[in-house]
């Protein structure tokens, strides 16, 4: 009687085992394929998010001519007006579009002025590595809550900035000389108002050399 119920035992775990598996045999290629397609790529969203999103909401940014003197005007009242914040942080962000003169070059940064006789510098774009956060947070185009995974967050924003750094910097060094036209739109993070506002610092997402008129 024990050796039925034992085999009785034996077989209903048999089936159950045929039922729901413990596990999966797959090809390898099928693994591999499956992993692939389940790893957040960075890379390849930055350049879709770039070319489909990014470069034609442009004309979405504000104007450096409206933006800087309310800047200059009242700093709180400017940012409240036309800033973006994300999350808790402190920092908060702009999207700009313009056309300045170039006033200086260095290996770290190109200054314009933004007012047509100005002198001192009104933007302040890149010549170097770019950091921070300013072109994944600035648009709105972007959120966090779509992001479970905060790393993937992260990897975007570094992707973006290498994306300017090897597509719009090179250009923009060679069109950068003092007493050149140019057309930006970029995105501006502040993250101290005593260092970044005056000039305002703008990650170029494009810039455009313009006839001196």
């Amino acid at each position: 009687m024990r050796a039925l119920r034992w085999i009785s035992f034996m077989v209903v775990l048999a089936g159950l085992a045929w039922r729901f598996p413990l596990f999966h045999v797959v090809p390898l290629q099928q693994a591999v394929a499956e992993k692939k397609a389940a790893t957040f790529d960075p890379t390849q969203f930055a350049g879709t998010f770039w070319t489909n999103r990014l470069l034609a909401s442009l004309d979405k940014a504000v104007s450096a001519t409206v933006l800087l003197p309310a800047i200059q005007s009242d700093p709180a009242a400017a940012k409240k007006q036309f800033a973006r914040s994300v999350g808790m942080g402190e920092s908060y962000f702009y999207f700009v579009a313009g056309i300045g003169r170039v006033v200086s070059v260095s290996d770290d940064e190109i200054l314009l002025a933004v007012t047509a006789t100005g002198t001192n510098a009104d933007i302040s774009l890149p010549a170097g590595p770019v950091f921070g956060n300013a072109l994944r947070d600035s648009t709105s185009l972007l959120n966090v809550s779509d992001y479970p995974n905060s790393q993937d967050f992260n990897d975007i924003s570094a992707a973006l900035n290498h994306l300017v750094e090897t597509t719009v910097l090179p250009t923009l060094r060679v069109q950068a000389k003092v007493g050149a036209q140019l057309s930006f739109a970029g995105c501006a993070e502040v993250a101290d108002e005593s260092s970044d506002l005056k000039p305002l610092h703008v990650v170029p997402v494009m810039t455009r050399l313009l006839p001196n008129l």
